[in-house]
């Protein structure tokens, strides 16, 4: 709602006339802080005010989550589950006390730890492939193999390989694959030189599909948007581009981070912000949660809890 002089003075008694707060209204106007919709209406912050708001307010550091909202994050966040559960649950919470879009990205593919891979016969010459990580994060395909092979086949391949990459990081098992596939050509067995060769793909192949179902609270929009901002939003997150931009940049910014209007990420939502906050897991890999919300949102309670929720997965993910 557009704010004008009068207002203020009655609002806040700073004990000056609704002459000199014009003035410096006027002013703040010229240097691109404030604007005035229209001709004889008060004037609200532009891009440029909200930005300077929010960076003084991390400057100073005085944000704090109320006790009581800290403990039934808390309880909220405190449940059985494997990492993708609690992750969800996470964005869910937020969400739910944010009154905002949650958005969750789990930690990078790239440092995930690879605990166990399982080959699963699927239908003929098809096989469900499955990297399970040490934190419980999982991600399967189903793979074409150039024959039809018996379980104990693919128990056997899956064994195999389990032994040799069990305990390294994605990336390093990528670099493993590549190296023996080079240094080897075609393995003694056959199956498992076909199953490395499928494999390698796999691990290059978008490993973040996980975060495509971590948006949550869509119902939440209309509160603060009308019916051509959501029709623009929904399009954005159906465009799966448009959402690896939007991922990458949350992935890409480590700590707190606050995006005011996202034009330059997504020009649909230039009219929306974005509050970010990274957490890790026992391996020190990295993830972020965060919310997406109106550009006037409540920036000063907002990042706050963005940033104990993210730190309350820390814990429970490193604990485990």
């Amino acid at each position: 709602m557009p704010i004008g002089s009068f207002f203020i003075t009655r609002k806040f008694h700073i004990g000056l006339s609704p002459a000199t707060i014009r003035s410096t209204m006027a002013r703040l106007e010229e240097m691109g802080y404030i604007i005035q919709p229209h001709t004889s209406a008060g004037r609200v912050p532009t891009e440029k005010g909200y930005r300077f708001y929010v960076d003084t307010l991390l400057e100073e550091r005085k944000l704090s989550l109320k006790k009581k909202v800290s403990r039934e994050l808390s309880n909220r966040l405190t449940i059985p589950g494997d990492c993708n559960k609690i992750i969800k649950e996470a964005a869910k919470t937020l969400s739910l006390y944010s009154h905002c879009l949650a958005i969750a990205v789990p930690p990078k593919a790239d440092e995930m730890v690879l605990k166990r891979i399982k080959f699963i016969g699927y239908e003929k010459n098809k096989v469900l492939a499955i990297l399970i990580s040490e934190n419980g994060l999982t991600y399967n395909k189903i793979i074409e193999l150039d024959g039809v092979y018996t379980r104990k086949q693919l128990d056997k391949a899956s064994n195999n390989l389990s032994n040799k990459f069990h305990g390294l990081t994605i990336k390093k098992v990528r670099e493993k694959i590549l190296e023996q596939l080079y240094n080897d050509g075609i393995a003694c067995d056959q199956l498992i030189s076909r199953l490395l060769t499928l494999c390698k793909d796999m691990f290059i192949a978008d490993t973040d599909d996980f975060a495509f179902n971590s948006l949550f609270g869509a119902s939440k929009l209309p509160d603060f948007a009308t019916i051509k901002q959501i029709k623009k939003f929904l399009e954005a997150i159906e465009d799966k581009q448009v959402m690896l931009k939007l991922l990458n940049r949350i992935s890409d910014a480590s700590g707190t981070r606050v995006f005011v209007g996202m034009e330059n990420i997504i020009p649909s939502l230039k009219e929306l912000s974005m509050v970010t906050s990274t957490y890790k897991n026992q391996r020190e890999a990295s993830g972020a949660i965060g919310i997406i919300g109106p550009t006037r949102m409540d920036y000063k309670n907002l990042i706050p809890l963005v940033e104990y929720t993210a730190g309350a997965l820390t814990k429970i993910l490193s604990a485990e």
